[in-house]
């Protein structure tokens, strides 16, 4: 009986044990008490630039022997982590109390790096079990001797690290620095520092699957609301405005437009300027090559973008999942390229069936080719800063490889694809042989000015919120949420057709049939008003420096560039589909 009862015990603890292993693990976020945590060190810099930061032990901080880095993906590299090992240990539930980090005697050379970090106000990032979270370095004290202002410097030697859990697993943490623990690192002396920290375990009704959503409550503060909620309706009213504008004076002229070519009047038919134009309007654009390579190329972002989004609303893009957006962004480039092949075989293939290659090649290199450039002049800037955004050799060989044997052959594939399955331009009218001379313009008529007109109203229906979109990119907090930044991009969409549409048809009452490259400048000119605001938005920020400038410029260049190949891309199809309509009318009369 004993001996039953005895296997029986050693039953239920190996089945304990074995349960307790199970169930217990980072991959899955469950602990049980005083199970390990992981928890990784990442960066340091300075608050008010977010480019400019270094690896945690840039530092002189204590680090174990030897430093362990975790293994990053393609997309954390991207976004600038070295996830490195820590000394801290932070036990599932575990009180800890002023226990030691451990003790260093800090040399003159390492008070300097200190206090200069402090000057700068940097702050430190850790992620335990894969959430984020900040505090700081030390803090700066005024103090007045004979009347004059002294600044001293001090270090925190003292974290405390406050952790939320529901159940068995972590839902929120937060550090503290205690302004009572410091050491004084205003003199260049050597300095003996006692570094320590305390745990506090608390619970939390907050159910683990929303932990994430803390990172984005400041789009939900009430005064951020209003603002977002003001924004979207000054944006609905500029469409209301522009819409019954079209109406009311372009389509009610248009209609007057149709009865008079439905009629012939001889003295009234004068008035139709448009009408002449059948014979030139569908003439293909100059630099055919160039111009099938933009269509392709911004129909590819355009897909990407979306994917983007769709992945958002999946749910597997959320703020602060390490990498996910870089790697997110690699992959839908690369695979969408397909879809850049095949555009600009396409329509190229509509007007001239030899030299689409020349189209689909430059269509590969439209977007990445500046790209390339941006990113190698500010990977080197990055280097001679030492900073982490500086991307290792390894990452930039993996980069190349993909492009070389993903990129390039799917390319390829939408090309020949686009190439094979071509069709004939479906143009209403017969083009003339010999293109008609274009009358002169008056200075507001011209290119220029139409697309100071359709980046204006475009650009001043999104203003109010480029400010949470810069804030949100070049920043530590998530100031709007993709649903709000969703519903801009459909109403910048709507505008760019709408005014695309209205600006070509006042083009062609002027008898300029050359609209094909005019309407996509027009469309894509919002990009050029979004980068003069992101200059703003810089000068009137705190950031400073050469690194911070470079990167700030560089990768803002680089994304008003993609918003102009995709908007300019969107203001052509409009613009096609208005054109084809009108003298598709026009011949059915």
């Amino acid at each position: 009986m004993c001996r039953t009862v005895a296997l029986q015990i050693s039953l239920i603890l190996v089945l304990s044990a074995s349960l307790r292993s199970a169930t217990a693990s980072p991959d899955d976020h469950r602990y049980n008490v005083g199970d390990h945590v992981p928890l990784f060190v990442n960066r340091v810099g300075p608050l008010n630039n977010p480019s400019e930061t270094y690896q945690y032990y840039e530092l002189p901080f204590c680090r174990p022997d030897p430093v362990k880095f975790k293994k990053e993906s393609l997309g954390e590299i991207l976004n600038g982590d070295r996830l490195a090992s820590a000394l801290f240990e932070l036990k599932f539930r575990e009180h800890k109390t002023e226990e030691i980090w451990c003790e260093k005697k800090l040399k003159r050379d390492e008070v300097e790096n200190f206090r200069r970090a402090v000057a700068n106000d940097y702050y430190f990032q850790m992620y335990y079990d894969d959430l984020p979270f900040w505090g700081f370095i030390g803090k700066i004290e005024e103090s007045w001797r004979l009347d004059n202002a002294i600044l001293r410097y001090y270090l925190f030697k003292h974290v405390q690290f406050d952790v939320l859990y529901n159940g068995d697993r972590v839902v929120e943490i937060h550090a503290f620095a205690d302004p009572n623990h410091v050491v004084d690192i205003t003199e260049d002396i050597d300095v003996d520092v006692k570094f320590t920290y305390s745990v506090l375990w608390n619970t939390t009704s907050a159910p683990f699957e929303t932990r994430m959503g803390r990172y984005s409550m400041e789009s939900s503060l009430p005064i951020h609301q209003k603002i977002h909620w003001f924004s979207l309706v000054n944006s609905v009213v500029i469409i209301v405005l522009l819409m019954g504008l079209l109406v009311l004076l372009f389509m009610r002229r248009l209609k007057n437009d149709m009865r008079k070519c439905s009629i012939g009047d001889g003295e009234e038919d004068k008035e139709v300027g448009w009408k002449y134009l059948h014979g030139d309007v569908f003439r293909h654009p100059q630099n055919l090559s160039l111009f099938s390579a933009v269509v392709g190329t911004g129909t590819q972002l355009l897909a990407s973008f979306c994917c983007l989004f769709v992945l958002v609303s999946v749910g597997v893009l959320y703020p602060y999942n390490r990498g996910a957006l870089c790697s997110s962004l690699v992959f839908t480039y690369t695979l969408t390229s397909i879809v850049a092949g095949y555009f600009a075989a396409s329509f190229h293939c509509q007007f001239v069936e030899t030299g689409w290659e020349r189209s689909v090649l430059l269509a590969g290199i439209l977007y990445v080719g500046p790209l390339f450039v941006t990113v190698s002049i500010l990977n080197t800037i990055a280097v001679s800063y030492g900073a982490m955004a500086a991307l290792p050799v390894s990452t930039i060989f993996v980069i190349i490889l993909i492009y070389t044997f993903v990129t390039t052959p799917l390319l390829a594939l939408g090309g020949v694809i686009g190439h094979r399955f071509r069709s004939d331009f479906q143009a209403p009218c017969a083009t003339k042989r010999f293109p008609r001379e274009i009358p002169p313009l008056a200075w507001y008529r011209k290119t220029p000015c139409q697309m100071f007109l359709a980046g204006f109203f475009s650009f001043s229906a999104i203003v109010l919120e480029l400010f949470y979109i810069y804030a949100s990119l070049w920043g530590y907090k998530i100031f709007i949420l993709p649903s709000i930044l969703f519903v801009i991009f459909v109403i910048l969409v709507m505008l760019t057709a709408i005014l695309s549409v209205g600006l070509t048809y006042v083009q062609l009452s002027v008898e300029d049939h050359e609209w094909w490259w005019r309407s996509m400048l027009c469309g894509g000119s919002t990009a050029f008003f979004m980068f003069a605001y992101s200059i703003y938005f810089y000068v009137r920020s705190n950031m400073s420096g050469l690194l911070q400038l470079s990167f700030f410029v560089g990768y803002n260049a680089c994304l008003c560039y993609a918003l102009f190949l995709m908007l300019g891309t969107i203001s052509f199809y409009a613009s096609l589909t208005f054109v084809r309509h009108i003298y598709h009318a026009v011949k059915s009369e």
